[in-house]
């Protein structure tokens, strides 16, 4: 069996990198510890506060974030740290060649009801080593990410990682504490019958998306002339990791449900490191018209519309938002 650490040493050569992605790792371990014991760890329920995002905070959330960041804190490589549960970045090492974004805990809700959660994470190169970082360092378009992933904590504990242009699977191994591999050079297939989306938004998107969810219910009987399936995790960890394992469509359109947001998803801490993972898997990812990964933020927590996914899907998602901009 391979290891992750035998994966990363015969992967890449960037010994900043790997040594960074064991940091997140490693903490893992300790979330999924949390996680199993739930509420015989205290960790269930409402922390009593809300992040920057206005969003109620739990208690997990506030303690994974706090393990991931003084972690990487303490890490030699990270000059600068930045997550979705804080209002700036954290600067860390100015000779580090390395920025770290994170959501520690995506998907919290589902935390009391025992479902799936995760922790996405991305790294970003550090372009002024030397100085101390601030929240504009970060400010990089997805494609230039050198490494992205996701940790899935459920009946097993799962780490899906991209780097240097090829998707890897790993399980953690509860007797040996080793993520291990078990799937390389993921590939998702083009097509798919298989879609995901918080249908009771419907109301508040724009045109051509009530018309590519209308014509997917019609199924067999309209004009895609077959029959769709709609799966729901209410976590984008659980939803990506469902496609990288057999297919599918996930987004979060742009809605008017609150009109002064852009989209539901994070691009820096959500968007990005999913995008180029499905993207090197053989997926697409935009935000219904651009490539994701080609955005240049302007906030570390700016917002983003996401259609992901199977290849051929993404883009006939596409082409009905062309279509509808053009009349």
């Amino acid at each position: 069996m391979t290891t992750l650490t035998q994966y990363l040493n015969n992967h890449s050569t960037n010994t900043a990198v790997n040594e960074t992605i064991a940091t997140i790792t490693e903490v893992g371990k300790t979330i999924a510890q949390l996680l199993r014991r739930g509420a015989l760890a205290d960790i269930l329920g409402e922390a009593g506060n809300q992040n920057v995002q206005g969003e109620e905070q739990k208690k997990l959330d506030v303690l994974a974030n706090d393990l991931l960041l003084d972690a990487l804190a303490s890490n030699a490589h990270c000059a600068g740290v930045a997550s979705e549960e804080l209002d700036n970045s954290t600067p860390a090492h100015a000779d580090g060649s390395l920025l770290v974004l994170f959501d520690p805990l995506d998907g919290s809700s589902n935390i009391d009801i025992n479902m799936a959660v995760g922790t996405i994470f991305s790294i970003l190169p550090y372009q002024r080593q030397g100085q101390i970082s601030v929240d504009k360092d970060f400010l990089q378009a997805g494609n230039q990410q050198l490494a992205a992933g996701y940790l899935l904590y459920g009946t097993s504990t799962m780490l899906a990682l991209t780097i240097a242009n090829d998707v890897a699977m790993f399980s953690l191994d509860p007797d040996s504490g080793d993520y291990v591999l078990i799937e390389e050079k993921i590939q998702i297939d083009a097509d798919t019958s298989e879609y995901s989306i918080n249908s009771s938004n419907y109301r508040y998107w724009r045109a051509p998306m009530q018309q590519y969810i209308d014509e997917l219910i019609d199924g067999e009987a309209g004009v895609r002339g077959r029959d769709f399936n709609t799966r729901w995790v209410a976590a984008m960890v659980g939803d990506v990791h469902r496609i990288l394992c057999r297919g599918g469509l996930f987004t979060y359109p742009f809605d008017t449900k609150y009109a002064h947001k852009a989209g539901k998803l994070r691009l820096m801490y959500e968007a990005n490191p999913m995008s180029l993972l499905i993207e090197r898997a053989g997926g697409g990812a935009t935000d219904a018209v651009n490539r994701i990964l080609d955005i240049e933020p302007n906030d570390i927590h700016q917002r983003v519309p996401v259609v992901l996914g199977s290849k051929n899907e993404v883009a006939y998602v596409k082409d009905l938002h062309l279509q509808h901009a053009a009349k």
